[in-house]
Parts: structure tokens; sequence; C-alpha cells
């Protein structure tokens, strides 16, 4: 990486991660807040508890401070993880320069760390679940989350060692396809976290799912934008950054 060091890929990872993490809590805040509030109604509603319990935080912090810090956190941790993440896959996945690499690597952290495990366990509004199962989601979720980080990681590994004898194109879906077969039994054999309660809308459910994956969308496309532009302008001389980059054929995943 030049005379760059990894300090100043991580540091230039974190902003990057604060800076979309500021897109990303837009996006929760407008899509996915009203859906929230809905579902407090309904859970509002129907419960049978109709003590006046005292409000520890108020929704209207919770849904403003509580969220920013809560995103901006996720963003900043995860785009110093990303960051560290780039810095072992620059140059080891084909010909790739900084913004493709940056692209990849957020592309396929959006995949392991969120869209797998999300078809799995999807995001739940307030109202949906029991709440004596809440630790054992919770602890499923995040198995989830490691077992789809590990299996990328081994399905990377797999397809390089493919590679020499069957060629990028078919290493890359063989390892494809057993890390399909793999995710597919773990699907199958892992216990479902749905609990959705008697009429609780589905149209609700089901847009603040979208919302989630929104946000989530959001949060790993911005990131991948801005940090592929500062690794860019961190690892590339300015003389060379009007040269287009020239990717060649992709390396097995």
């Amino acid at each position: 990486m030049n005379s760059v060091s990894v300090r100043t890929l991580l540091v230039r990872g974190m902003l990057a991660g604060l800076a979309t993490g500021v897109l990303a809590l837009i996006t929760a805040y407008l899509l996915g807040e009203p859906h929230v509030d809905s579902a407090i109604a309904f859970e509002e509603a129907h419960s049978h508890d109709h003590g006046d319990g005292v409000e520890l935080v108020s929704r209207t912090l919770q849904s403003t401070g509580g969220l920013a810090t809560g995103i901006l956190v996720y963003g900043v941790a995860l785009g110093g993880i990303a960051a560290l993440a780039f810095c072992v896959a620059l140059g080891r996945v084909g010909r790739f320069g900084p913004r493709a690499t940056a692209a990849l690597v957020a592309l396929g952290a959006f995949v392991a760390v969120f869209l797998v495990p999300f078809l799995k366990y999807p995001a739940n509004p307030p109202a949906v679940g029991d709440p004596d199962t809440l630790d054992k989601r919770t602890a499923l979720f995040f198995l989830m989350i490691a077992l789809s980080v590990l299996l990328t990681v081994a399905t990377v590994i797999l397809g390089r060692r493919l590679a020499p004898r069957l060629g990028n194109w078919y290493a890359t879906v063989v390892a494809g396809l057993a890390l399909v077969v793999v995710l597919g039994l773990a699907f199958a054999f892992l216990p479902s976290g749905d609990n959705v309660p008697e009429g609780f809308p589905a149209t609700l459910l089901w847009e603040f799912r979208l919302s989630s994956l929104a946000t989530e969308l959001v949060l790993w496309t911005g990131f991948g934008l801005i940090f592929g532009e500062l690794a860019e302008r961190a690892l590339v001389p300015k003389a060379g950054r009007a040269a287009p980059e020239r990717d060649t054929e992709p390396a097995a995943v």
C-alpha cells in the first residue's frame, strides 16, 4: 500500500462510516420511524396492561438522540472494520484499484453482515416477537451473522484454492454453490424467530422491514463510494488519477 499506513486507512474508514451513518440516519428517520410509531400504537391498543408505568426514555428522545447515537456509532465501528478488510483485500482479489476494491468490500459486507442474516431473521417492529424470547432471538441473530461471515470467508478461500485447477469462473461458481448449499442447511435447521401477534397489519410489518433494508443499503453503498474515494486519494498519486482504472478479469471469490 505504498507509504500509506493501515492506521491512515482505518481513520478514513471510520470517517467514511460516520459520513454515511448520517445518510443512513436520515433514511431511518424518514422511512423507519413512522412505522415504529404505528407499531407502538398497535401494541398500546392491544395491551392488557393499563397501569401508569413511568416512561424512562421518551419516545421523542428515542427517535432522535437514541436513533442518531445508535446509527452513528454503528457506522463508525463498521467503517473501521471494513477499512481493515479493505487492507487485506487490496491486491488479493484481482487487479482492482482502491475504488473498486472498496466497492467489493462494501458489497460483501452488506451481503454477509446484513442481507443473509436478514433473510433468516428479518427486522421486526415493536409488538412483534415474544418478549420472553428476546435473549434467545438476539443470540440466534448474532449466531447467523457469525455463521454468514465465516462461511463467506471460507468461500473466498475455497474459490482461490480451486482457481488454479478450474479457472476463475468455474472456481467462483463452485464456491458460490457450496455457500448456497450450506446456508440453505443453516436456514432449514435454525429455529424461526417470528412471532407476529394476531391482527398485526401485514403491510406495516413488510414496510418496516423494507425501511430497515433501505437503511442498510444506504449505509453500505455510501461507505463503498465515500471510502473508495478517500482510499483512492491516499493510495494513488495525483498524476495517476486521471487515467481510468484498468480492471482485469476478477479473481475467484
